[in-house]
């Protein structure tokens, strides 16, 4: 048994007897039994902490506090405050950048933890080599990598789908507005008759105006933080009406016309390039499996016929 072997076994049966003692002790009736602070604290909300104690005997509210200071201090390392924040409002995540950034490196730390383990089996297995050490920084940076590509691929399949619910909140809206709606009226109806993105998002719009926001800038506010060309596009006009008193019914009618023009422009274009993705197996697999049958029978007649 080699010394890597042996390090694997040890940290295997060190790490199984504290995880075997810290359950005992947690099982333990002091341990489970309520704390007379946590009895008392419900009744002494001016002087007693309701969310009592941890259970070393620390203040909650300061190991929360402690906490949120590095999850604060991490998220101004890392950078890149201003385009998550973007991001998690476009996929319709309720969290902040800190609270991304703080399960980003919950993602890497279990990455590391499990390259970690991946590592120690192969030295208990016998099949360690110099360059497993390097699994486990691997792990963690692909386990940070992963949760920012959930994060990209959350906020492009919900923009996605708010973009195909325009047209027809478009049209809904111009309908409204033609039977003589107010324009907050007709968003409170889409609002409420609607579901899906967009109409979550207007919801939000009318719960703002109803808190003191004038409409034009919840409209702009929302367009901004979906950052969706059609919808930019779509609200800028829609603004602009306001100013000026336009008919809103005929802007928001050619603006549900041209938004269903560039969804089938965008759908001709995917269409495009799935014909292309197409032609890769015919051309790498078929094609070359059709010619090799052609060719193989002549040549190993050619071969029979001169040996």
């Amino acid at each position: 048994m080699s010394g890597v072997t042996e390090l694997a076994l040890a940290v295997v049966l060190g790490g199984g007897l504290a995880l075997g003692l810290v359950l005992v002790v947690m099982r333990l009736p002091g341990w489970r039994a309520v704390r007379l602070a946590d009895r008392l604290a419900p009744y002494l909300r001016d002087t007693a902490d309701p969310r009592g104690l941890t259970p070393l005997g620390v203040p909650a509210r300061d190991v929360a506090d402690a906490w949120r200071a590095w999850r604060d201090r991490l998220a101004r390392a890392l950078g890149g405050s201003t385009v998550i924040t973007r991001r998690l409002r476009q996929a319709g995540w309720e969290m902040d950048a800190a609270r991304f950034r703080a399960r980003q490196l919950a993602w890497a730390l279990g990455g590391l933890i499990a390259g970690a383990v991946v590592v120690v089996a192969l030295a208990v297995a016998g099949g360690f080599r110099a360059g497993s050490i390097l699994l486990p920084p691997i792990a963690a940076v692909a386990g940070g990598v992963l949760c920012d590509m959930r994060l990209t691929r959350a906020a492009g399949a919900r923009a996605v789908r708010a973009q195909e619910e325009l047209p027809t909140v478009l049209e809904f809206l111009s309908l409204c507005l033609a039977a003589g709606e107010g324009v907050l009226d007709a968003l409170r109806r889409v609002g409420d008759v609607g579901s899906g993105e967009l109409p979550a998002e207007i919801r939000r719009v009318v719960l703002a105006v109803g808190t003191g926001s004038p409409l034009p800038e919840a409209l702009t506010t929302m367009s901004r933080d979906l950052d969706i060309p059609a919808l930019t596009r779509a609200v800028d006009h829609l603004v602009a009406a306001l100013d000026r008193g336009a008919p809103l019914a005929q802007v928001l009618q050619a603006q549900a016309v041209d938004t269903r023009e560039d969804a089938k422009r965008v759908l001709i274009e995917q269409a495009g390039r799935k014909e292309i993705l197409m032609l890769l197996p015919l051309v790498f697999l078929i094609l070359p499996l059709s010619v090799l049958f052609a060719i193989f029978p002549g040549v190993f007649m050619l071969r029979v016929g001169f040996g």
